[in-house]
């Protein structure tokens, strides 16, 4: 059996179909979960689906620029989120931007003015006393849950470390009615309770300030009883536009994840009065991950007033709810009157959760502003427009690449034609999956990078024909020129392409905004490139290598050896043969 010629590869000459067999079943299974997913054309950015844009940028107060970093403005991003998330706004994108900028990008459909106002504005948070809460919605008409409160306790008195949740309101919204109305006119009246028998006494004129409490808790009351917090739309209004000094209510999630409505007492402590919160776990007893929080001189007043009223109550108005804008993030309870200017928060709080709350109270307090450095509207119609404009630019760009493939490569180009659409399909499906999945949404930069990616892609073929067409020129056949071009070839397509996706790589890194989008794209068409050339294009010249009309050198194939000027074939000098070794004829000596 002859041993194989040195130097000749068979797994690489013989068994191309597994490549395309490989990109094949890629393809398949990419395109099979685009429609599975449902999202079938790629998610479509601001400026060509039309919408909103609005770059906010982080300004701190003079001396407090140690504010602006990466956990708050983490922070300010989850709350600007729920912020145009309570606005029913589908499919908004609120994120980070270099140190010290926000981008909200709100799709077309939204009223941008009103979209403006709620990301641009200051958080608000506040300590306000609860007044009655029990479990909104359908869970309401079950027995009543308890609630996520979690114990406030003073850190240098003995800390609680019980996170056995109080109870909440009762099981039956009629027969707490009196009690909520009495909580909520006693919050309106600071100076005299309601008598339980002046509603009785038919004698008895209230003065114009009992009638005026009386008429706002009874208009509160109606909202409360009316307030479903399951529903979105609701708790996005809920409480909006009270004033600290007036009670209101108020939506929040306890433990178990039900929503909870509440009735809340006017603000008794301002976010603005916590000097420091941080999340902390308490190895001295067995409380796990608490929130500690530290007050300034007159919140430390504060605090200890409303925590001592708040100690000689019973449950749930023995709690205070921390309130940013306008849901509740958490309800403690308070033991006792907290005097020493810190607190410790204790409850089920696993790492993230005590981490939240802790950022959400040190964003209250942090002197923290945004300012809009740009707003940019563009129109469903402006969008579309350069949309088109953008898939014509496309369009005249692979025609251009087609025409020069064909002049100059002729039958090479039935090569290079199919994996430009390879490349391109798997552009498309990909895209369309990175929409739903990482929030990928394409817009006018990210076609530009499709459109340079075109010429990055066909690159690599001319490269790779080139190679072949020098070994040819070598006189070379061609099957041995491809197997001998191709690892020329492979290293300079590596290279280059390398090149072109670690400048994308820092492209995407230092810009913000909507050049991140032409990065992205850039790099991603980078990486499809070399898996054309590696799993399709290789493997189909392989194949055509075997191929008579290429394999010939055919006028039109693009590979005529003397429309190359190719040296002779190589060949072998035959060496003369040794002298015999027997006798020498007489004759012919």
């Amino acid at each position: 059996m002859a041993a194989p010629k040195k130097g000749r590869s068979a797994s690489a000459q013989s068994k191309p179909w597994r490549s395309l067999a490989l990109i094949l079943i890629a393809i398949v299974a990419l395109t099979g979960g685009m429609f599975a997913s449902g999202h079938t054309t790629p998610r479509l950015g601001i400026d060509l689906a039309g919408g909103t844009s609005i770059t906010l940028r982080a300004v701190a107060e003079p001396g407090q620029e140690s504010a602006i970093n990466k956990t708050n403005m983490d922070t300010a991003v989850e709350i600007m989120n729920r912020r145009v998330n309570g606005l029913g706004v589908s499919e908004a994108e609120v994120q980070t931007q270099g140190a010290k900028n926000i981008i909200v990008n709100i799709p077309k459909g939204t009223n941008s003015k009103e979209a403006r106002q709620q990301v641009g504005t200051t958080a608000k948070l506040y300590f306000r006393p609860v007044l009655t809460t029990e479990v909104s919605g359908a869970a309401a008409d079950q027995s009543p849950s308890p609630s996520s409160s979690s114990s406030a306790t003073d850190k240098d008195k003995d800390k609680a470390t019980d996170a056995s949740p109080s109870a909440t309101g009762s099981s039956s919204p009629s027969a707490s009615a009196t009690s909520q109305g009495r909580a909520v006119t006693d919050a309106l009246k600071a100076d005299s309770t309601p008598s339980a028998s002046a509603s009785n006494s038919a004698a008895a004129s209230p003065s114009p300030s009992s009638s005026a409490a009386s008429e706002a808790a009874g208009k509160l009351e109606a909202q409360y009883t009316a307030l479903d917090c399951t529903v979105k739309s609701q708790r996005a209004t809920a409480g909006k536009g009270v004033k600290a000094s007036d009670p209101t209510i108020a939506c929040g999630q306890n433990a178990q994840g039900q929503w909870q409505k509440y009735i809340l007492g006017p603000a008794a402590v301002d976010g603005t009065d916590v000097k420091k919160s941080q999340a902390v776990f308490n190895t001295q007893t067995a409380a796990g991950w608490t929130v500690t929080m530290d007050f300034t001189g007159k919140g430390t007043k504060k605090f200890a007033a409303i925590t001592g009223e708040l100690a000689q109550k019973q449950s749930p108005q023995n709690q205070f709810a921390i309130v940013l804008d306008g849901n509740v993030v958490s309800d403690p309870y308070v033991r006792q009157a907290l005097t020493a200017g810190n607190a410790e928060i204790s409850g089920s709080f696993d790492q993230e959760e005590a981490q939240s709350l802790a950022n959400m109270l040190s964003y209250g307090a942090l002197p923290l502003t945004f300012k809009e450095d740009s707003v940019t509207t563009v129109t469903a119609a402006l969008g579309g427009e350069q949309l088109h404009a953008g898939l014509i630019a496309g369009g005249i760009g692979l025609a251009l690449v087609v025409l020069y493939l064909l002049v100059f490569y002729r039958g090479l180009s039935v090569i290079a034609i199919p994996s430009l659409l390879v490349s391109a399909a798997l552009t498309y499906v990909i895209m369309a999956l990175l929409g739903p999945t990482i929030g990928f949404a394409l817009n006018l930069p990210a076609v530009c990078g499709a459109i340079v990616a075109i010429g990055i892609t066909a690159d690599s073929f001319i490269v790779f024909f080139e190679r072949i067409r020098d070994e040819i020129r070598e006189g070379r056949s061609l099957r041995p020129s491809v197997e001998r071009a191709w690892p020329r070839a492979r290293r300079t397509i590596l290279v280059s392409d390398f090149v072109s996706f670690l400048a994308a790589a820092v492209l995407f890194i230092v810009t913000v905004g909507k050049v991140q989008g032409f990065a992205f794209t850039l790099g991603l068409t980078t990486v499809l490139d070399v898996v054309v050339v590696f799993f399709f294009t290789k493997p189909l010249m392989t194949l055509l290598a075997r191929r008579r009309f290429f394999a010939s050198g055919h006028k039109l194939s693009g590979l005529d050896p003397k429309a190359l000027g190719a040296k002779p074939p190589l060949r072998r000098t035959r060496r003369p043969a040794a002298p015999s070794a027997g006798p020498v004829d007489p004759k012919e000596a």
